[in-house]
Formats: C-alpha cells, sequence, structure tokens
C-alpha cells in the first residue's frame, strides 16, 4: 500500500485548457522547483478533453503534456482518470495511471487507509456506467478515428461554452449514498464535483477551474490552498 507523503499535492477537475491556465502554471512552477513535492496526485478531469490513441486531440493541450511527461521522471505522479480524460497510458508511459473501472485504490496516510478515487465511479446510475465503458474503449476510439477532427472539434467548442461550477444542492445526501461503498476506509477523497467540501470523513477536492484551489497534505491532514 503506497505512503501520501508530508507535502503532497492533490490537483483536481483544471478543466484545462479552456478554463483558465492554473494548471499549466502549477506545472511550470514544478518544473522550475518552485514548488516542490515529491508525489502529485491528477485526480481526474485535469484536462477538459485528452483521450489516448489519438494525436489530433493532444494538440490542444500539448505544453501540458509535455510538461506532465517532463515532470513523471522525477517525481512520482498518479493519474486517476476522469470523464474528460483517459486511456491516457497510451499518452503517459512514466505516470501511474488508475482508469474508472481500477478506481478507487486504497493508500495510507500516516496510519489512515484512505480510498482515492476521480469520483463517478459510485452512485452515477446503468446508464452513465454503460456510456463510461463503450466510450473508454480502443476499439471505439480507433473506429471513430475517420471523423476525429469534425468531433472533436464540435466537442470542443461546446465545452468551451460549458458552465461548469455551480452549487450542488444536497450535496451531503450524494455523500451518504457514496460512503455505503466504502465500509472499511478512514478517509475518502475525490474530485468531480467542484465542491471543496469536508463532509466527515469525506473530502470533495476544490476544482482548479472553479475555486483556483488545490489540495496538499500539511502533518498528516489534507488542506485546501488557493493558488
Amino acid at each position: 500500500m503506497i505512503q501520501i507523503e508530508d507535502g503532497a499535492i492533490f490537483i483536481a477537475d483544471s478543466h484545462y485548457p479552456h478554463y483558465g491556465d492554473e494548471f499549466l502554471t502549477i506545472l511550470k512552477k514544478l518544473d522550475r522547483q518552485e514548488i516542490k513535492t515529491t508525489q502529485l496526485f491528477l485526480m481526474g478531469d485535469n484536462f477538459d478533453l485528452l483521450f489516448g490513441y489519438n494525436e489530433y486531440i493532444q494538440t490542444f493541450s500539448k505544453d501540458a503534456i509535455e510538461l506532465l511527461q517532463k515532470l513523471s521522471k522525477i517525481i512520482e505522479i498518479y493519474y486517476f482518470e476522469g470523464n474528460h480524460d483517459f486511456c491516457l497510458k497510451d499518452i503517459f508511459g512514466d505516470i501511474h495511471i488508475y482508469p474508472r473501472d481500477k478506481q478507487p485504490v486504497t493508500f495510507r496516510l500516516d496510519k489512515k487507509r484512505v480510498s482515492l478515487s476521480h469520483g463517478d465511479r459510485y452512485a452515477t446510475g446503468f446508464g452513465y456506467d454503460l456510456y463510461c465503458k463503450i466510450l473508454r474503449n480502443k476499439t471505439t476510439l480507433t473506429l471513430l478515428k475517420p471523423f476525429e477532427k469534425a468531433i472533436i472539434n464540435h466537442r470542443m467548442k461546446k465545452l468551451s461554452q460549458k458552465n461548469i461550477c455551480h452549487t450542488f444542492n444536497g450535496f451531503e445526501k450524494r455523500v451518504e449514498q457514496i460512503l455505503k461503498n466504502y465500509t472499511s476506509m478512514d478517509l475518502v477523497i475525490e474530485g468531480h464535483f467542484h465542491q471543496a467540501k469536508i463532509v466527515g470523513n469525506y473530502i470533495s477536492l476544490p476544482s482548479l477551474a472553479c475555486q483556483s484551489m488545490i489540495a496538499q497534505v500539511k502533518e498528516g491532514k489534507v488542506v485546501f490552498k488557493s493558488i
């Protein structure tokens, strides 16, 4: 079981490049060692749209991709694929990649058992689960390749106009449903919801795009920090 170290950084839901350059700025600071950490946890949807087996989609986020590839050779990076970024092993060979069907993953923080995932694994419904299974498939992505530019251009335009920042009314109820799947965890850490809230032993990470915040481990606790 991997130990989460003091100073570890968590970044969730950056939705780069459509919602600001904060993600790219942090990667540049890590590269220049203006920000120092031994572990970087990317909790999904760090890119607004990125998937493997496709070179064209990578052109929208080239600088961030190259920096992550470089950083992955000097620090530990753990990437929990989200609903906007998937099939990433094809792009990031030196990063620990966790697809949706391999999440959640149990880590250790001091003596606590901590479960990590993007956040769209539980309490989602059959239709969403089926959609994810079909879309995050090499065969599906390969079959769509002849139409890739038209599909990607249309999708990127739609995503750039989407309002992704909102208050989740009744969020505590959703957390209650999610926690039914975690019976032996001391702490659950997820992104996806863009809420930046702590509900009991559940941490909903801030969205870098919405709250301009990250999370960091300080003396065994996960704290939110403005950038």
